[in-house]
């Protein structure tokens, strides 16, 4: 993290509120934003960092305070107000037209003309130079549909920069790319930085925010709780300020009392990461799988539930052979995956919290062929309550729930299956730290209860704080076990980036 001297006042949000019926979104909220520097926005889910940034981006209408833009009384009224001012917003789910190229895409909606004809030489041109300055080497004219999740990124920092973006708004970057990507926004967002443009950055990822934010202002609740120098805080400060507790305490404290061996994975190989996997995991065990990208953990257990064939090796579900033929297979079994992309392969979104809930069970609540309504609606219910799903009703539709909710529901899709093996993938990527600690909470109860916990994850105080035992993987193997006591960060990354060569039994 490198903190630069304040630059100039570009932005000034004051006494910000915000009321939509029945609900106070946001009240008395400040910000400040300045020239050059990185201001991280931080909050729960429901904190109304969202509510903030679309008033700012003219998607809503305050209610009440003002905003300053160059010292200047700003009215935004309209995305197009913003615009002019020179902010931008990048939202998560890129504004991008997949059937044009980059060019169009930067272009789009501000082409230049000559002789009353669309200048494309001078699309192609500035498009280029936009690309070159974010050391991006896409061709111009390659379809935006054809580009990975990063690329589509760069094109959409370019479009912003096309506009004269003074401010930019980043909401959630980082949530959907690898290691290697994240690297390459940090040296973007640091090039931006350093041209004089202010940026808002929102990420879950506290990590992340120690290193590229200057600033950081944290909402909760709706309101202004308060503005920090990054340099003045650690993450046990921020963690306090968002939640009203102390890092520490989000994971829950438990001591593992282990049953019987519940799955063994011999040898275990699949066609393309995964080549020699084996470990053992116990009923009230969470192991948790750490490794760079492409160590193949997410390979590895892609076999165990049944979505990929294995190359080689055998299994064993409670002493007897397991060799799942498909995801059915493996849930009729006992085991289920809660995949890292809940919204694309986990959730159906536009359907009810009800259905989301029985649609995998759906034969167990089926009598003569007819559906039990009655005895769903019972089951729905008491997973709302048990997990603390917050959702006005069974028939919320989840597409319209925090992402923290949407996994809950997830969850009580397979609990109401009396799983005995639950793999989750990444189970807290984009949420809020406290939905993390509800998450790691109800799989400290399902391990208490004698259920057995795989858990992939790529931030690391999540696996150190969560697991019993650690596999390490390199290249498609384990290749290091550390049991919680001897697990560090210093110690998984030693052994996930080939420093030691030596393969565990």
């Amino acid at each position: 993290m490198t903190t630069k001297a304040p630059g100039k006042v570009l932005l000034e949000m004051k006494g910000i509120g915000k009321s939509f019926p029945g609900v106070k979104a946001l009240e008395g909220v400040n910000l400040t934003i300045r020239e050059g520097q990185v201001h991280a926005l931080l909050g729960e889910n429901g904190a109304g960092k969202s509510t903030l940034i679309k008033i700012l981006s003219g998607a809503y209408t305050r209610d009440e305070g003002e905003i300053f833009f160059d010292g200047q009384l700003a009215d935004i009224k309209a995305p197009a107000d913003a615009e002019r001012l020179g902010i931008s917003t990048i939202y998560q789910e890129f504004n991008l037209a997949p059937n044009m190229t980059i060019a169009e895409n930067i272009f789009l909606g501000h082409l230049p003309t000559k002789a009353g004809r669309i200048d494309w030489a001078t699309v192609r041109s500035k498009s280029r130079e936009l690309l070159d300055s974010l050391d991006v080497s896409l061709p111009v004219d390659t379809m935006t549909g054809r580009l990975s999740v990063a690329q589509q990124q760069m094109v959409e920092i370019a479009k912003a920069l096309n506009r004269n973006t003074r401010i930019l708004i980043m909401d959630e970057p980082s949530a959907v790319l690898s290691e290697r990507d994240i690297d390459n926004l940090f040296a973007v967002v640091r090039r931006l930085q350093a041209a004089g443009i202010g940026i808002i950055y929102i990420s879950h990822r506290l990590k992340e925010i120690f290193e590229l934010a200057d600033e950081v202002t944290v909402l909760k609740d709706g309101r202004y709780v308060d503005t920090k120098q990054v340099s003045d805080v650690d993450m046990d400060d921020l963690v306090k300020l968002m939640i009203g507790r102390d890092l520490a305490d989000v994971y829950p404290k438990r001591k593992a009392e282990l049953g019987e061996v519940v799955l063994e994975v011999s040898h275990l190989g699949q066609a393309h990461l995964a080549k020699d996997v084996s470990f053992e995991l116990r009923a009230g065990e969470i192991i948790g799988f750490a490794g760079i990208t492409g160590s193949g953990r997410t390979e590895a257990v892609r076999v165990i539930f049944g979505a990929d064939k294995p190359t080689g090796g055998e299994m064993k579900l409670l002493g007897k052979p397991y060799r799942p033929t498909s995801p059915r297979d493996a849930i009729d079994q006992g085991v289920a995956l809660v995949t890292e992309d809940r919204k694309r392969q986990g959730l159906l979104l536009k359907l009810q919290v009800y259905f989301n809930t029985t649609v995998s069970g759906l034969q167990r609540l089926t009598k003569f062929g007819v559906l039990q309504l009655k005895d769903e609606q019972t089951l729905v219910k008491k997973w709302i309550k048990d997990l603390r799903i917050k959702t006005p009703s069974p028939e919320f539709m989840v597409v319209n729930m925090s992402g923290g909710n949407q996994q809950k529901v997830i969850l009580a899709r397979w609990l109401s299956l009396g799983i005995k093996v639950f793999i989750l993938d990444e189970p807290t990527r984009g949420i809020d730290v406290g939905s993390k600690a509800e998450i790691y909470q109800i799989m400290s109860d399902l391990a208490e209860q004698g259920v057995a916990i795989i858990m992939i994850s790529s931030e690391l105080p999540e696996v150190l704080g969560m697991s019993d035992r650690v596999m390490v993987m390199r290249e498609g193997r384990i290749v290091k076990v550390l049991d919680r006591a001897d697990a560090s960060e210093e110690a998984v990354m030693h052994y996930a980036v080939g420093h030691d060569e030596a393969i565990a039994e």
